[in-house]
């Protein structure tokens, strides 16, 4: 998993430690992510089957990619398609990924890096692995997770960020066995480079053999956590999780997180991608790729869609 590192984590800022006083979230609930296939057929986790949209919001959707090793031939990557209504963040970790928009946004996402993209009012895009890694085949690791937007901001301009992971703010615990990468938003005084409509922190922890974080987080927030692999617990009630798991955390400042003194992941640590954000608390009408508040503006951003109106494909697509 090449997302950025460091050979010293103990040369890296460190997270502060619990205010005296502050509480610790406990588990409400720890669920397993149910396989299926995605676009041209590439295999994904669904990380939210199974958990309360209350609990969820404002995120809506989210999909482990991967990890896979693929054969020659193999890679597959979704087709032109289109968004309305919310924000796509695409973080990969293994293999390459090529973006491309209907606004002129586009790039290579690989080894860490993150491609935000707000597709507010509408959008066409397409992802797909570089034909070199087709021809080749190789690892193929990343998370998508879709980040709901406010009514005031549906039919936002849309945007997209290209996040390079030496931008990443990378920070640890006090006894250096982790790394901790802020992609968006805070985690304490740490800020991730990812700019958000919707007030949301994103967090890669690499947890090493035996160890244990105590992490800031905002109380306004709500805290899900998703081991992307390896195996440890949760909570101080030490819940067990392991690869394919989502935690979700209530009624605190900090999260608890453990690992296992023995680690059976690809890095040999304990992987967990970290979110929360501040609940928009509006109805939610979801299908396919749009996100909207209403049946009828669902409707309209099929119309929309069909008419031309959520943008062409450009001519030199790929």
């Amino acid at each position: 998993m090449p997302a950025i590192t460091v050979d010293n984590p103990l040369e890296l800022p460190k997270v502060p430690s619990p205010a005296e006083g502050a509480r610790a979230r406990r588990v409400k609930q720890i669920t397993t992510a149910p396989r299926g296939l995605e676009g041209e057929g590439f295999p994904v986790r669904r990380a939210f089957a199974g958990i309360d949209i209350t609990d969820l919001d404002p995120f809506i959707h989210m999909d482990q990619m991967g990890e896979i090793d693929y054969g020659p031939g193999e890679p597959k990557g979704t087709p032109w398609h289109p968004h309305r209504g919310f924000e796509t963040v695409t973080y990969m970790m293994e293999g390459t990924f090529l973006h491309q928009d209907s606004i002129g946004g586009g790039g290579v996402i690989e080894n860490g890096a993150t491609q935000w993209m707000t597709a507010g009012a509408g959008i066409l895009h397409i992802e797909r692995p570089p034909d070199s890694l087709i021809d080749s085949g190789g690892l193929f690791h990343g998370v998508q997770l879709w980040v709901n937007l406010p009514s005031k901001l549906k039919m936002a301009t849309p945007r997209y960020q290209d996040i390079g992971a030496s931008a990443i703010s990378l920070v640890t615990n006090d006894n250096g066995d982790s790394v901790i990468r802020v992609i968006a938003g805070n985690l304490g005084e740490f800020a991730g480079p990812g700019v958000t409509h919707t007030p949301i922190s994103i967090v890669h922890l690499t947890l090493f053999p035996g160890g244990s974080v105590a992490l800031p987080w905002n109380p306004q927030y709500n805290a899900l956590t998703y081991v992307l692999d390896g195996q440890g617990t949760v909570g101080t009630e030490r819940a067990p999780i392991s690869s394919g798991q989502m935690a979700v955390h209530v009624d605190g400042d900090y999260l608890v997180l453990s690992a296992d003194a023995e680690q059976h992941s690809s890095t040999g640590a304990m992987e967990v991608y970290i979110m929360g954000g501040e609940r928009i608390g509006e109805p939610v009408a979801a299908y396919g790729p749009f996100v909207m508040n209403t049946r009828a503006e669902l409707q309209q951003a099929f119309d929309d869609y069909q008419a031309g109106r959520l943008g062409q494909i450009p001519a030199n697509h790929i």
